[in-house]
């Protein structure tokens, strides 16, 4: 067994506990992972500022600094419920449950007169802190202004204290202390005369009032709020302000989930900067919305925005802002996956004289690039130079919030590339990692000062984040006892401070280190309360693009899978029925996230349901790929759930999978039958006996990542297919089923399709040939090539109350719901467009869209989860049931298959799986369509029956 490393407690001090290493230097060991580390990364360009007394002092917008002018009137940023949240550049804080670290303000405070004399001073010393990330060193200081400007009478200049007070307040999680601030601000101003000043400074009050209205999850006040906020600045003639706030009221439409009027806001933005004279502040402004795009995920347009903020900035010879918009244009490029662009961007931002905070994150952020690897360029050539620039310019940076996360960012790329090195020197693949000791003490050296630091602040957020930290690197070095106790101190303080976003990360990481200690209950009871705080969070982690908030492959899913892998290790036999019930929820709940993070919005609706309840005579067979096997859940009609594990790496599984998707579309290989017939000796084979005893006509398949991309119909048992003995159906899940039988009677489908070639794609000649012959079968209507546009088949929707909608097309699916479209004549309908005018149409009829079919689209190449993207569709669709194709098909087959198809389902007693079915087996049945290239790739999800 490999020797480990410990890393021993040897005292105490008052806020965390000092830790010694190797020759008893005194260190303390935070760690930071890649889903933290892509919200933090982000965090160190992400600063506002509060507001001075412009007037009363003579500083204007103007006269300010490009950095403290960027994000005028717009709160902090945090981490937490993404970055980038409900301002320009900052999140809603996090509400917090533990006293404060100042008192309150008192109105009976007594000012002297040179305390009179030196309120200007306080402001503008407080400003500074706060620009600097000093929030309890601004607290106290404005705390001074406040009652010299009471003694004063000057009314104004004491509630824009107030206000910064409550930004300040904020910044360090004191949200009781911030409201009663604000809500004092505000009283103040309701008395005052209603002057321009008194107006500035009430807006400046109300966008820091909506901040917190959304820390303590009241979105629809905070809107209210911040539509006063920008009212206010209209009045005042704030056009920067009208900016802010109407970015602000963008991000909270996006958590209430009207996207649409999200989007609307940012074009309204976007119109308005485009008829401004070029300045400063419409850099920043542009840049800022490159952002907020970036965020939403539109990142095409966000590098177009971040590309022109860019372009004014260097017409008037603004370095700062030419590195904000470089470090930007990084981000962007990053979240596209273009690292090479992202590394360029990040030199030529840290090169370009800037701020030195966008600075020292453009060096963070090019390190954090080289250690997640895919550049070209080799490792230690681009990270010696790189080292000595970042640690140098952590030196100069003052005691902060930036220098926090940034000594974390640091420490988590050190270790990451430490990880690399390791796997590259490990003798075999089960072995520890053998991580360099001296690696780990200057890592544990760097993350030492980021605890003192975040101690010294009063700072939970960041002590919390450096204590899971701590933890988590003690888990890398099997030191499980004090990594336990570290995560759970780091457990209890987010959950003081009320961080649901946090306390999930270490909730996981508690239920690894108690599984890894053989505390299986405990673990299970770790992990449920991980599942549950992810489920509380779905608003808020999938509205954010992933560069900002998680990385869902990497910091969400494995949750999921490992929780699985948990409940259904051992011997099958014994599993309790209660395990397994819940590792069934779990399964269900992991493809409801994935769908949340496709469309990047938890707008899915889930209701538990039994198989009973759909359908007697159907299977639900739940596949789910695990590192180590292969794990299926089976759910018989009116029977006790059961398992069968197949011990099967994830590479083999996922490489004999990839093999036969390949083969299954080259007409002319026949090697594809030996890899078909293993597949169905994972799925199938174990429970033959069972299924043949039940007597069940269908099998229903919730697909778990490659899977999805295999056509179950085509799974071979060595003399026939599984399409031969079953009717076949997919489902993201029994609880996302809409568990109503199609609507028999005159069968009336609306056809749509193009046969010419369209935006690059080729032509479809027998599309025609396809719509006649279902309209022969069937009544309904055509619209077909130039008749096929976006407006006349929502017309035609809204028309008749068709059940069926049958559009032969070009279309793609993709694992992104922006690259997930179907073709029509003049544009393209991705899937949120279709949602929106085919469930906006079945609102206003009695008669649902029973089918979609979509019948010449494919999975993208190159995308081996493209096939997430027919479940987006299908249960955004407004359709019960989708028809689509996983790949390209041939033309003829596509028309007979579909002609018989309809005749299926104009039978009443046919179900829609069996009527696919039934096709299938036709199409088969020719000598010349014999390869499953030409019939398994039409899938039906959604409801089967």
């Amino acid at each position: 067994m490999a020797k480990t490393r410990h890393l021993r407690c040897r005292g105490h001090q008052p806020q965390f506990n000092p830790f010694r290493f190797g020759c008893g230097r005194l260190i303390r060991f935070p760690r930071f992972t890649r889903l933290l580390l892509a919200c933090l990364t982000t965090l160190l360009c992400l600063i506002s500022h509060p507001v001075l007394a412009h007037l009363a002092h003579g500083i204007s917008v103007e006269n300010l600094s490009p950095t403290r002018r960027e994000a005028l009137n717009s709160p902090p940023s945090l981490p937490g419920k993404g970055a980038g949240g409900l301002g320009l550049e900052w999140a809603d804080p996090q509400g917090v449950k533990s006293q404060p670290i100042y008192p309150a303000i008192s109105s009976g405070l007594n000012a002297t007169q040179s305390d009179l004399a030196a309120a200007p001073q306080w402001l503008q010393q407080g400003r500074d802190y706060y620009e600097a990330g000093q929030y309890a060193a601004a607290v106290k200081v404005w705390q001074q202004a406040v009652p010299a400007y009471q003694s004063q009478g000057d009314s104004l200049n004491q509630a824009m204290v107030l206000s910064n007070l409550a930004l300040a307040y904020q910044a360090l999680g004191q949200l009781p202390d911030a409201k009663n601030a604000i809500a004092t601000s505000l009283q103040l101003l309701q008395s005052q005369p209603n002057t321009p000043e008194k107006r500035r400074i009430l807006a400046q009050a109300f966008n820091t009032q909506g901040s917190l209205q959304m820390a303590q999850g009241q979105a629809q006040p905070a809107l209210t709020t911040l539509q006063q906020a920008t009212d206010t600045y209209r009045q005042v003639g704030d056009e920067a302000g009208v900016i802010r706030s109407l970015l602000n009221q963008a991000q909270v439409l996006r958590v209430l989930g009207l996207y649409r009027r999200e989007l609307s806001t940012l074009t309204q933005i976007n119109q308005t900067l485009q008829t401004q004279p070029d300045s400063l502040l419409k850099v920043a402004g542009l840049r800022h919305l490159g952002n907020a795009l970036r965020l939403i995920g539109d990142l095409n347009e966000s590098r177009k925005v971040l590309q022109q903020s860019l372009e004014i900035a260097e017409k008037l010879s603004s370095p700062p802002d030419q590195a904000a918009a470089l470090l930007s244009l990084g981000n962007t490029a990053r979240t596209q996956l273009q690292a090479e662009a992202a590394l360029n961007f990040y030199q030529q931002a840290a090169a370009t004289q800037g701020s030195s905070i966008t600075q020292i994150q453009s060096l963070v952020n090019q390190l954090n690039l080289i250690a997640e690897g895919g550049l070209k360029q080799d490792i230690a050539s681009l990270t010696q130079p790189l080292l000595p620039q970042i640690q140098a310019q952590l030196t100069d940076l003052p005691l902060s919030r930036i220098s926090v996360y940034a000594r974390i960012n640091l420490a988590h790329s050190l270790l990451k590339l430490a990880q690399t090195k390791a796997k590259q020197d490990q003798p075999t693949p089960d072995s520890p990692l053998p991580l360099d000791s001296s690696k780990i003490r200057e890592i544990a050296q760097i993350l030492a000062i980021a605890i003192e630091q975040a101690s010294t602040l009063g700072d939970q957020q960041a002590q919390a984040y450096a204590l899971g930290s701590l933890g988590e690197l003690y888990e890398k070095t099997q030191q499980w006892s004090e990594a336990q106790n570290l995560t759970q101190k780091a457990l209890i303080l987010t959950q003081s401070i009320n961080a649901p976003e946090i306390s999930y990360r270490w909730q996981w990481q508690l239920g690894r280190l108690l599984k890894v200690q053989g505390n299986e209950d405990g673990a299970i009871a770790a992990y449920s309360e991980a599942i549950n705080t992810l489920q509380s969070l779905r608003n808020d982690l999938v509205a954010i693009n992933s560069e900002v908030q998680f990385s869902f492959r990497e910091g969400v899913e494995p949750i999921y899978r490992e929780f699985v892998s948990l409940l259904l290790q051992g011997d099958s036999q014994n599993t309790s029925p209660e395990r397994l019930e819940k590792a069934r929820k779990v399964i269900e709940s992991l493809q409801l996230a994935e769908l949340d993070n496709f469309f990047r919005a938890a707008c899915l609706t889930a209701k538990p349901v039994q198989i009973d309840a759909i359908d007697q005579k159907a299977a639900v067979i739940y596949p789910i790929i695990l590192p180590d096997r292969l794990e299926i859940i089976l759910s018989l009609p009116q029977q006790p759930l059961r398992h069968y594990a197949t011990p099967l790496p994830q590479g083999e599984v996922e490489q004999t999978l990839k093999k036969l998707r390949l083969e299954l579309t080259d007409v002319i290989s026949r090697t594809f039958l030996p890899l078909s017939q293993q597949v169905y000796d994972w799925l199938i084979r174990p429970i033959e006996a069972d299924l043949a005893q039940s007597q069940l006509k269908t099998l229903v398949f919730v697909l778990d990542g490659s899977l999805r991309n295999i056509p179950m119909a085509a799974l071979h048992d060595g003399k026939q297919y599984l399409m031969e003995k079953y009717a076949i159906a997919l489902t993201p899940g029994l609880e996302l089923l809409e568990s109503q039988p199609l609507t028999r009677g005159q069968l009336k489908v609306l056809t749509a399709g193009l046969s010419e070639a369209r935006q690059g794609f080729s032509a479809l000649p027998a599309v025609e040939v396809e719509l006649n012959q279902i309209l022969s079968e069937v009544s309904g209507e055509k619209l077909f090539n130039q008749e096929f546009t976006k407006t006349k088949l929502q017309n035609a929707i809204e028309a008749i109350p068709f059940p069926v909608v049958h559009l032969a097309t070009h279309g793609q699916f993709s694992s992104k719901a922006e690259e997930t479209f179907i073709l029509t004549w003049d544009d393209r309908i991705n899937v949120n467009e279709l949602n929106n005018f085919l469930q906006k149409t079945d609102q206003r009829r009695e008669i649902p869209i029973e089918l979609l079919v979509l019948s010449a689209c494919q999975t993208a190449k190159g995308d081996n989860r493209a096939a997430l993207g027919i479940a987006g569709v299908a249960v955004r669709a407004g359709a019960r049931s989708t028809l689509a194709t996983l790949w390209s098909v041939n033309d003829d087959a596509t028309s007979a298959l579909m002609r018989q198809f309809y005749q299926e389902l104009a039978e009443s007693s046919v179900s829609k799986a069996e009527a696919i079915r039934r096709a299938q087996q036709s199409i088969l049945q020719d000598p010349n369509w014999q390869h499953p290239y030409y019939w398994a790739p039409y899938v039906l999800v959604g409801n089967w029956l």
